[in-house]
């Protein structure tokens, strides 16, 4: 992508939200600062359709969302290289009725096409593992999700075709503000999986069944090929670049949760998270709210448990096959049967402002997950923080949030690191963990757009993996800093 269109998409971004903020009028002497005005629908789709296609469709049952995501980051200090990276990506998503469409009772259709552009900085400068932007993959336009859903009452629902993990297992609502990647499908799983598992940029074919014998609890057990983009050097999304290889034969990854809800009344926090498009859905395993939570007087919460299998082969971290140190052996690596990983999602309304059904207030997230150290090379994952909905009470919609996120490398990977410098005398460091912290505000410009100012803090990038322009590899690279800001619209 040229120089010339990254400018244009920058422009195209922002310039859309502040001239609808804009256009709202300005604060006249002695009066009281204005409300925020959000525009109506109906001008939106005027704007975006003015041919009244997307009506005409919608009629039919059939709905046409567009988003984007425009991410300029820099980091002026840390990392290999400095400098500024900018990445968009344009999403199209089409959501069907078929019973309004072609008679098809209770069954849905879902589909999406991703164009992503421009150049992601934690490939480019930092070289860290929990990657700052979610939207963050290889230029090209692929595809995503292609799946039909059958709902059988509201108790059940079943999910067949190309989709991802990342959309429905393992979420925190309240995490969905952040930028960094890992607080949406976090690093335990991205390090640890073939092609990083099931989650953006890589949906794969899978089947999804969803449970809800009560309306606070969800029952859910998904399976997916193993293996995304399949085996292979370098990047996973630059092997299936156009998101079609609808891989079917690799050994095959399941994963359950149960999750339960509890004092469900409006829901806070944004819906942003780029692994679920950005389309306002919320397709995690979140019981919806009824009309005897909407009156309860408790604050929100809701606790998930899950598990995944693996049934692939995995490579130990330390030994080869003779059980040897693989510091000191050209033979291959132990391989392991299968793997395995657990966690747990917390979320929990902290303080409702102003009381009643508002959803200005404070809340917060916990996720843990844990996976086998002689096999993996994240064993133990924690991520926690604090979400701000409505922080000024002339901006309800603006929300506040800081967020950390640890992820420790293998003792069995630190092993193996401490013995090739034994054996070959010469200093290097030593991977012990990788950390983020993440300090965002989202300002909502209008109904449909946003901008995101961002400050992230990477610790020990790679894990504290040697400097790759340091010839000696005694130095480690450095901690990275990274400013930023998110433009975000969906229409």
């Amino acid at each position: 992508m040229s120089k010339a269109e990254v400018l244009l998409s920058c422009v195209f971004t922002l310039a859309s939200p502040l001239s609808a903020w804009a256009s709202r009028g300005s604060n006249q002497e002695g009066q009281a600062p204005m409300q925020p005005q959000h525009p109506s629908s109906e001008a939106v789709q005027q704007t975006t359709d003015p041919v009244s296609l997307r009506a005409r469709l919608q009629q039919l049952g059939v709905q046409l969302t567009v988003t984007y995501y425009g991410d300029a980051l820099g980091n002026p200090s840390g990392g290999v290289h400095r400098g500024l990276r900018y990445e968009g990506r344009l999403g199209a998503i089409v959501d069907a009725d078929l019973d309004r469409l072609t008679g098809w009772s209770g069954a849905t259709f879902h589909a999406s096409l991703h164009q992503i552009h421009g150049s992601g900085l934690s490939a480019a400068n930092i070289e860290n593992l929990m990657v700052v932007s979610g939207i963050e993959a290889p230029a090209a336009t692929r595809l995503f999700n292609l799946w039909i859903e059958q709902a059988f009452g509201d108790k059940a629902s079943l999910r067949l075709g190309q989709f991802t993990a990342a959309q429905e297992f393992l979420v925190s609502q309240n995490a969905n503000l952040f930028v960094n990647s890992t607080f949406g499908w976090p690093v335990i799983t991205a390090a640890n999986l073939p092609s990083g598992g099931p989650a953006y940029p890589e949906a794969t074919p899978g089947a999804r069944l969803k449970l809800t014998p009560h309306e606070r609890l969800t029952l859910m057990a998904a399976i997916f090929d193993g293996d995304p983009a399949g085996p292979g050097p370098g990047n996973p999304a630059e092997r299936d670049p156009s998101g079609t290889a609808f891989r079917v034969s690799d050994p095959p990854l399941i994963i359950v949760e149960m999750a339960y809800a509890y004092h469900r009344g409006k829901q806070a926090g944004p819906q942003t998270n780029p692994n679920q498009e950005g389309s306002g859905e919320r397709t995690s395993a979140q019981p919806s709210p009824s009309a005897a939570d909407a009156t309860e007087s408790g604050l929100p919460g809701s606790i998930k448990a899950g598990a995944w299998f693996h049934t692939g082969s995995f490579a130990d971290q330390r030994f080869d096959t003779a059980g040897g140190p693989l510091a000191a052996s050209s033979s291959q690596p132990l391989r392991h049967a299968g793997d395995v990983g657990f966690y747990g999602v917390f979320d929990q309304r902290l303080w409702r402002a102003g009381g009643g059904a508002s959803d200005r207030g404070l809340s917060c997230f916990l996720r843990v997950s844990a996976a086998p150290s002689d096999r993996n090379l994240i064993d133990r994952y924690l991520d926690l923080g604090l979400t701000w909905k409505g922080p000024v009470a002339s901006r309800p919609d603006d929300t506040l949030g800081i967020g950390l996120a640890f992820g420790r490398v293998s003792p069995r990977a630190a092993a193996r690191d401490r013995e090739l410098v034994a054996l070959t005398g010469m200093p290097m460091p030593i991977r012990d963990h990788e950390a983020a912290i993440e300090l965002t505000y989202q300002w909502q410009l209008a109904q449909h757009w946003a901008l995101q100012p961002d400050v992230q803090y990477i610790d020990h990038p790679g894990g504290h993996v040697p400097d790759p322009l340091d010839s000696t590899g005694a130095s480690a690279i450095r901690n990275a800093t990274v400013l930023g800001m998110r433009a975000l619209s969906r229409f």
